[in-house]
């Protein structure tokens, strides 16, 4: 087997045709799919490739509509409600390499995900197959299941931006209104205490949806600096664990928390005290639509008083001009 295998991979080395027959001999047939060999490409046009890209994107989304961070499923169910709007710019900030929280299984690392009636109704907008197990809720095969599928509909839509494995450090704050986001990568925001100073980079936003889960590392970021900032008064902290009152709870305090951010999924139960849900997936889904719902009309708010700011300033600068001349002389 070993001298078979070290075989295959010098014939790999070679030409084309050569590797298109180590490919046959390992699929035990013939030329599969009429493959022919890939196409050459130089190392330098694969690096230029992701540069000028992911830096075009940087530079794009420096200033943005709306920045969510967290992309579990609250906010991946916020980003694909946001996603329908292509007229809005969105940026999905998340630290992992892999987005999408807890989602990614059910409870105690288990596959299945619970989700309660009638947020299977999003599940069906989504294309996300369930068994209708119960009058009261529908189970997913695999909680990844429903994370992979959202986040591959979203990310293909021309107005989303996911940044993973970036940390939010900071908000950006200004006369009292949080205007954005202070980033920089996981790793670097992880290794703070062992290097020199490494500074962050920031995205301005007219609207900021935290997602960032329950107490952790990370989690729950934008409420404690929110509180830090004297924003909100004091963190309930999450409470024990009861799911009939804990979903309802989450989506009803889902809100605008402080003017320019809004909270979402199991970041209000650390804010309000609200109880835990455990592994039902529900409240999540309907937190994050809710919140980018929420975030379209501050959105809306914010434009339309941009525009009468602009209509204003040019009779205020006026104004302010006459009244300099009128001093001097």
């Amino acid at each position: 087997m070993l001298t078979s295998t070290r075989r295959i991979s010098r014939a790999f080395v070679g030409s084309a045709p050569t590797a298109t027959r180590a490919i046959a001999t390992l699929n035990g047939h013939g030329n599969p799919a009429g493959f022919a060999g890939f196409a050459p490409i130089r190392e330098s046009e694969v690096s230029r490739e992701m540069t000028t890209r992911y830096m075009k994107d940087l530079y794009d989304f420096a200033d943005t509509d709306i920045v969510i961070t967290g992309a579990g499923s609250a906010g991946l169910s916020a980003a694909y409600e946001l996603s329908k709007h292509p007229d809005v710019k969105v940026a999905l900030i998340d630290q992992a390499v892999s987005p999408g929280g807890g989602a990614w299984l059910g409870g105690q690392l288990f596959s299945s995900m619970v989700v309660r009636k009638p947020a299977h109704l999003f599940l069906d907008e989504v294309g996300v197959a369930y068994d209708d197990a119960s009058p009261n809720y529908v189970v997913v095969k695999h909680a990844a299941l429903f994370t992979s599928t959202i986040m591959s509909k979203l990310l293909a839509r021309p107005n989303i931006k996911l940044f993973n494995a970036t940390a939010v450090e900071d908000l950006i704050v200004k006369k009292g209104r949080v205007s954005g986001v202070v980033t920089n990568w996981t790793l670097v925001s992880l290794n703070h205490d062992t290097q020199s100073c490494m500074d962050p980079n920031v995205m301005e936003s007219r609207v900021l949806i935290s997602a960032t889960g329950h107490d952790g590392p990370m989690g729950a970021s934008g409420v404690k600096r929110l509180e830090k900032l004297g924003l909100v008064d004091r963190l309930e902290g999450m409470g024990a664990l009861d799911m009939n009152s804990a979903e309802d709870a989450i989506v009803a305090g889902t809100m605008e928390v402080a003017p320019g951010m809004i909270v979402a999924g199991m970041e209000v139960a650390e804010l309000l005290g609200t109880p835990r849900m455990g592994p039902t997936f529900g409240a999540m889904m309907i937190s994050g639509i809710k919140a980018a719902r929420i975030a379209l009309q501050v959105l809306a708010d914010v434009k339309a008083e941009a525009t009468t700011d602009a209509h204003e300033r040019p009779f205020l600068a006026e104004k302010e001009t006459g009244q300099k001349m009128t001093a001097a002389v």
